[in-house]
């Protein structure tokens, strides 16, 4: 049982807290800071301040042509490589594959990553995002659903006026996995003339009814929960319960059965306590909700429904189709989906696929093979390392 624990609470920090499966590594980075005001969202509304966290690895050369963004998954951050600290247990999520010699190899390239809009974990200390937990400045109170609906299109939006503050006007690649590989799809779509590489992990082109109905599934307790009050508990309980049964939906949809039933192996149907109480739990609930609560430190119930609904209303380039966004890449696309992944499934990587195969753009398909799911796009991703280093490079 304890090597069981030890197990889920690595998963935890793997996927969930944007840390890697390596504890090792060779870079240190610093968080930075960059602020924008009046920005203009998709929808029409005006954020009068917005401010992300960004971390970048390598050097910048003299014509600022060696630029890979990276754009990350819905419960991570811009911690992608390296250490803050020799302190730190583990590095970013991809520091498997960022750093010196590796498949972005940043002796090449100079590889950056923000935090987006309305993260998960606005409490964490390393994150620094804008969202309903800010401070709505006409106010003085955190906006809470005063703060307008943000899209994907809006992430990119803050990452290419972050780029171009620190004159950088064109990117030699754009990589992203899960709700990343989404803003890589849109920096593609809607700045094509700017992409000149898509590197898109475990993702998809659009939220089709299967997706957006099992994305509601998170967001789904944080409304039934008595504190959330319509978005207004700053200052109040929190609808806490209402977050951990959210996290551990999501915890739940990232792994695959074979792997979760390995990792629950002493918990089974033939457990006592469940049939002697109907309010005791089966073992391999009471250790998801374990770390679902451990998040839920970090995490704001707002924030998951923000990113959620950015989730639910993404299609490439925000338009009338997939074909009609798809049709303005430009960009040597990599599509990089999970053979077992359960959440993202790879039928929605093989549609863009196909799509892009009909308008004779240049696109190669290949699948992570793994255990793990939904994970493998952060867990066996060095297994595509000679297939990512070749892509990058020709």
């Amino acid at each position: 049982m304890k090597r069981i624990g030890l197990w889920l609470t690595s998963i935890a920090l793997i996927f969930m807290l944007g840390c890697s499966p390596q504890a090792t590594s060779s870079q240190w980075v610093t968080k930075q800071s960059f602020t924008t005001e009046n920005f203009t969202t998709l929808g029409g509304e005006v954020i009068p301040e917005v401010q992300v966290g960004w971390e970048a690895y390598g050097e910048l050369n003299e014509a600022k042509d060696n630029v890979i963004l990276i754009t990350h998954f819905f419960s991570g951050n811009s911690h992608a490589a390296g250490k803050y600290a020799e302190t730190d247990p583990m590095p970013g999520y991809w520091d498997a594959i960022i750093g010196p010699g590796k498949a972005i190899d940043t002796n090449k390239y100079y590889v950056i990553s923000s935090d987006t809009l309305v993260n998960q974990e606005p409490h964490n200390p390393n994150v620094i995002t804008t969202g309903p937990a800010s401070i709505n400045p006409a106010t003085g109170k955190p906006y809470g659903l005063d703060f307008p609906v943000v899209t994907i299109r809006d992430f990119v939006n803050v990452q290419k006026l972050l780029l171009e503050s620190l004159g950088i006007e064109r990117l030699h690649a754009v990589v992203g996995a899960s709700m990343g590989s989404l803003q890589a799809l849109e920096w593609s779509v809607a700045y094509p003339d700017k992409v000149e590489r898509l590197i898109s992990v475990i993702g998809m082109g659009e939220s089709d009814p299967w997706t957006i109905a099992t994305l509601q599934q998170w967001a789904n307790p944080i409304l039934a929960d008595p504190h959330w009050n319509q978005g207004d508990y700053y200052g109040g309980e929190a609808p806490t319960e209402g977050v951990i049964q959210a996290l551990m939906s999501i915890t739940l949809q990232a792994q695959h059965p074979v792997i979760f039933n390995q990792l629950h192996a002493a918990s089974s149907a033939t457990e006592k306590a469940p049939l002697q109480n109907i309010n005791e739990n089966f073992a391999a609930v009471e250790q998801l909700r374990a770390m679902a609560t451990a998040r839920a430190t970090y995490a704001d119930a707002n924030h998951i429904l923000y990113l959620v609904r950015a989730n639910q209303l993404f299609v490439a380039g925000h338009g009338n189709s997939l074909e009609e966004g798809l049709a303005n890449i430009k960009a040597k696309t990599l599509l990089l989906p999970a053979t077992n992944d359960v959440l993202l499934q790879p039928y929605l990587a093989k549609r863009i696929y196909n799509i892009l195969t009909d308008q004779g753009k240049s696109v190669i398909y290949d699948e992570i093979q793994g255990p793990w799911g939904h994970l493998d796009g952060i867990i066996s991703i060095s297994s595509k390392e000679d297939l990512l280093r070749d892509f990058l490079s020709n």
